[in-house]
């Protein structure tokens, strides 16, 4: 008897029929001979729901308390499947994060797992349960809080799950039928790849690809858990994200693997900076201490005769303000002259191992944004990706024509996006 960890998105949960259409999957899993542990996101848009809620009450939500209320959706969705289960003749018991043994640090909303400890969950399949697992959410080493995980947060839960339990595989289904070689939502002709590795995976993830989060990745690859991304909308084999092919798969590595894209970013350039040693690391440290991450950073060529360079580099927008507000109060010790915010712009990404080897792959991909009338304002690389910021406006024409000049266009029909927004 196998182990498995299967994850359900908001889209798969959005409603009575959805959840009832889950439960079958789930039970049918049972029925196979496999030991069976679920984790569950938020009904559709119930997260945004609350979130909009909390804003109508307080303009900044209290850490603790937002994520008091945000939990709430996973545990609407976990009993609910419960119910669904146990109405098709099988035993289920649902777990919130904390019960489950899902053990974060002390930040809220974006917390991060320490451990996991499961010990109630190991003793309920044992008894011949399904057991049910909120996601997105923890419980603090420290001061035994509720927390959650962030955004996607429940594919990171079911992989430390899937690794706490030492499970065969963890299933994320979404209402796609895998990882494409584009969003299916642009890219009508994207293709389903059958195998992808983690390093390529952690790539498209940090990219923008929507269906797995980039932390659930890393987990998956530091304690080598298969992945298999898969639609709960249909019975087809969906993506094997591992380190090998899985089974009897014959997969050849391809050049490209995908082309991503991220429209939730936002630029801030530091105008005006004298260029002189221990500048920018000043920068930085003001935006670290306000616990902001960034992406991509450019530094241009400094003016002869004014000693100044300035320096751009890209930021999720829901930190925007954050990076703003601390840099104006170190612009008097650092002495750069202004800031520019500009939130209109993209990321768009070219990923695959295959590109280090393959003379061209940099020329093609600036030639097809150019072919494409794209202009481009920033440039990222790595040994397995080519990353530029572009226009938002230009974003869904660029990633088109990039995947046709790579020939990832696939020759059958169109990829089928089922629902909901990817998750």
């Amino acid at each position: 008897m196998g182990l498995v960890v299967q994850k359900y998105g908001g889209s798969s949960v959005a409603d009575a029929e959805g959840i009832k259409r889950v439960a079958k999957r789930v039970v049918d899993a049972k029925r196979n001979g496999n030991q069976v542990v679920v984790v569950v996101s938020a009904m559709g848009d119930t997260t945004d729901e609350l979130i909009d809620l909390a804003e109508q009450v307080s303009p900044i939500p209290a850490g603790r308390e937002f994520d008091m209320l945000l939990t709430a959706g996973e545990r609407i969705s976990m009993a609910l499947l419960a119910m669904a289960i146990k109405n098709l003749g099988h035993e289920a018991q649902s777990f919130t994060g904390s019960q489950a043994g899902v053990i974060t640090d002390s930040v809220h909303n974006k917390a991060r797992i320490i451990d996991v400890t499961p010990g109630r969950i190991r003793t309920s399949i044992d008894e011949g349960n399904i057991a049910i697992v909120a996601g997105f959410q923890g419980v603090s080493q420290e001061g035994k809080n509720i927390t959650t995980l962030g955004r996607g947060g429940s594919d990171t839960t079911a992989v430390a799950l899937a690794a706490a339990l030492n499970a065969e595989v963890c299933e994320i289904y979404t209402d796609v039928d895998g990882v494409f070689t584009a969003d299916p939502r642009v890219v009508k002709k994207a293709k389903k790849i059958e195998w992808i590795s983690f390093e390529d995976m952690l790539e498209l993830a940090a990219s923008g690809s929507k269906v797995l989060l980039h932390r659930c990745v890393e987990y998956a690859r530091r304690y080598n858990i298969p992945i298999h991304v898969r639609s709960s909308f249909s019975g087809l084999r969906g993506t094997w994200v591992s380190n090998e092919p899985q089974g009897d798969q014959k997969v050849e590595h391809a050049i490209i693997s995908g082309v991503a894209h991220d429209v939730s970013e936002a630029k801030v350039t530091v105008v005006g900076v004298p260029d002189k040693p221990g500048e920018a690391a000043a920068i930085f440290r003001a935006i670290a201490n306000a616990e902001v991450n960034i992406d991509m950073v450019v530094q241009n060529v400094s003016a002869a005769s004014t000693g100044l360079t300035d320096i751009s580099f890209t930021l999720p927008k829901a930190e925007g303000r954050k990076a703003i507000d601390a840099l104006e109060r170190a612009k008097g010790p650092i002495g750069f002259e202004s800031l520019r915010y500009d939130d209109q712009i993209a990321k768009i990404s070219l990923v695959g191992a295959g590109m280090k080897t393959n003379p061209g792959v940099t020329a093609g991909f600036f030639e097809a944004l150019s072919d494409a009338g794209v202009n481009i304002e920033l440039i990222s690389t790595s040994e397995i990706r080519i990353s530029v910021v572009t226009r938002a406006d230009d974003v869904n024409e660029a990633v088109r024509a990039v995947h046709t000049a790579f020939g990832l266009d696939s020759d059958s029909d169109e990829a089928v996006v089922y629902g909901g927004t990817g998750r």
